[in-house]
């Protein structure tokens, strides 16, 4: 298994050679059972990566990645709708509920690994789309984990089945 550690305190992720700069949630980080939607928290714990979500048309890629992976279309969301029977789920858009799209205009979804946090089976309110995505200028984010597109392009080839992101 390979791991992805987080430390969360230095804001700093380490994955086999790279020790690099990651971005984690603008409230800090909480406890996964007291992770709330909308709270602006990145959820402590071990989340296994789901699989990998590309935007075609930014990217240039030499190798694939190694686990599950597909192309983001325009109609791509994720419902963060609380009420939502697809909460925490891939949505097309437009969706009768809350929900993000996947083709942002900025960089942070150009690359999305899908964690597996509050998805067997999502909990309303527990949090959804707690993604390891892009950066945007070094900013924190709404509760995901976040580096340069530079080094998310580094770590692509490196993961395979069974990686975990890690967050201390």
């Amino acid at each position: 298994m390979s791991i992805i550690q987080v430390d969360s305190a230095a804001r700093r992720l380490r994955f086999g050679h790279l020790d690099i700069a990651c971005a984690i949630g603008k409230s800090g980080v909480c406890d996964a059972g007291a992770k709330r939607e909308g709270d602006g928290c990145t959820p402590l714990g071990r989340w296994p990566v789901r699989g990998v979500l590309l935007r075609r048309a930014r990217l240039a890629l030499n190798r694939m990645p190694q686990i599950a992976w597909r192309w983001t279309r325009q109609n791509d969301g994720w419902s963060d709708g609380v009420g939502d029977p697809a909460y925490n789920r891939p949505v097309y858009l437009p969706h009768g509920h809350s929900a993000e799209t996947l083709q942002r205009e900025d960089e942070a979804y150009d690359v999305i690994i899908v964690l597996g946090h509050n998805d067997t089976p999502p909990i309303p309110n527990a949090g959804s789309a707690i993604f390891f995505h892009c950066w945007v200028e070094a900013r924190p984010t709404e509760g995901c984990v976040a580096i340069a597109k530079a080094d998310m392009l580094a770590i692509l080839p490196m993961l395979e089945p069974g990686t975990v992101v890690d967050i201390r």
